[in-house]
């Protein structure tokens, strides 16, 4: 980012909703890095904590803190625990699925993670220490039930009403940890299914939830979900969490944060939409409220935006007065070739462009992303021509579907340009069983143009 983008972030900037599947902005200007992610509260301050990702590698990069008053809103803290000189979470290593609890005992904040080698053949749940919430972290080697590591790939942690604390891992394995939060005292729930990864639990009047996704590499799937009466089990296979075929809306599970207030407690699923191999640049966030009755959880419904009342805990979606202009408004300037229908305009001309001038405070364009998409690039600059941020952002999914890609910050009401332009790059990667993902082309695409007067 531009130090054009740093003083205009810091000026203004903020972002008024939580908006999912979008590039997020820190307080200088800089994408929001925290996947795999994690959020708690300490007094009237949220933090988020997740991996720092490189657009060139999976290697580790570091775990990023960020503070936030109001959820819509990140404040980058530190790197809470950065690459280690060596060691387990050196250089080319793995750190992934970073979570954080406060330990009641000790009231120590500790960290724990999946650290691996890049070929995933080392794989253990690690932990790490710190008396302050951002960090740093000391990184103290494996976690240790009966005097060895877990030796499991993705994890997840979830601390219970009465401050027990767990760590949840692939396939379903729940251990309990010691007061200390430092080691394993007792494995309760033994691998539950084959695949579940990303596993993530809550629990809402006495009954535990059990969150997990199938194993399909960085490609979305329809992650689904157990219930029990006890965390030792039986487990319940509920089914999904989404309508079938949405693939989670486009993401997989991390966390579930509680959002408890007055009059009642939203539960908001946090999920990552990764982005391989521009996991810094364009890997994005779905956050959603979650409807829960029995042993009924789901996200019935994607909502691009909505709002949530931390004094009363009561989730909304605010009202639409936006302006909406069709891919087809002759505002919008098409540069290269192009393929126009009622519905979208799309290109795989690596010098394809279209740019709107506006007039407002907000900007935001929507489209059918899919299959054969690649990477854009967007520019919003102000009247000058100076650059006020840059984006890189994935026009790809596995189902094609229309949904927002892309939210500017909230500006001051001025004249803008926005410009949208193909990069000639694609999302496509191999797993370690050498098969095939991602995109098979290089389109990108507009459906329509949304601006806040």
């Amino acid at each position: 980012m531009s130090n054009v983008a740093v003083s205009f972030a810091q000026e203004s900037g903020k972002m008024d909703a939580i908006y999912s599947g979008v590039p997020w902005l820190d307080q200088n200007g800089n994408i929001v890095s925290a996947h795999g992610a994690n959020i708690i509260k300490e007094k009237d301050t949220f933090y988020l904590f997740g991996e720092a990702h490189s657009d060139t590698s999976n290697a580790f990069a570091g775990f990023n803190c960020y503070s936030s008053k109001d959820l819509y809103n990140w404040k980058f803290e530190r790197q809470a625990l950065p690459v280690q000189e060596s060691g387990k979470l050196g250089p080319n290593r793995v750190g992934e699925r970073v979570k954080v609890m406060k330990c009641p005992k000790t009231n120590e904040f500790v960290m724990y993670m999946h650290a691996d080698t890049l070929t995933y053949k080392d794989q253990f749940v690690g932990y790490a220490v710190s008396k302050n919430i951002e960090g740093p972290y000391t990184f103290k080697g494996p976690l240790l039930f009966d005097g060895k590591p877990i030796k499991k790939w993705d994890m997840g942690t979830f601390q219970d009403t009465d401050n027990s604390g767990y760590i949840l891992v692939h396939g379903g394995e729940i251990y309990k940890l010691s007061d200390d939060y430092k080691s394993v005292t007792e494995k309760v729930n033994e691998n539950i299914t084959t695949g579940f990864e990303s596993p993530t639990m809550l629990k809402k009047d006495n009954l535990y939830y059990f969150i997990g996704s199938h194993l399909t590499s960085w490609e979305k799937n329809d992650n689904y979900y157990y219930t029990s009466n006890s965390i030792k089990g039986p487990w319940e296979f509920q089914g999904l969490i989404a309508p079938k075929e949405t693939l989670t809306w486009n993401s997989q599970s991390t966390f579930v944060l509680p959002i408890q207030g007055s009059k009642e407690t939203t539960y908001m699923f946090m999920g990552d939409r990764w982005s391989f191999p521009k996991q810094a640049s364009s890997a994005t966030y779905v956050w959603q409220p979650l409807t829960i009755s029995g042993k009924s959880l789901s996200i019935p419904v994607y909502q691009e935006t909505w709002q949530i009342d931390l004094v009363s805990g009561i989730a909304s979606v605010p009202k639409n007065t936006n302006k909406f202009l069709k891919n087809s408004n002759k505002e919008i300037k098409y540069s290269g070739n192009w393929s126009h229908s009622d519905k979208e305009s799309k290109s795989d001309d690596k010098n394809a462009s279209f740019s709107i001038k506006f007039k407002g405070q907000q900007i935001g364009f929507s489209s059918f992303v899919g299959s054969e998409n690649g990477y854009a690039k967007v520019v919003l600059t102000d009247e000058k021509g100076k650059v006020i941020t840059t984006a890189i952002i994935d026009l790809y999914s596995k189902n094609v579907t229309e949904t927002a890609v892309y939210k500017s910050p909230i500006l001051k009401k001025d004249n803008y340009t926005l410009t949208i332009s193909g990069t000639g790059e694609r999302p496509n990667w191999s797993d370690k069983r050498k098969s095939n993902y991602g995109s098979t082309g290089y389109y990108i695409s507009v459906a329509q143009i949304e601006i806040k007067k």
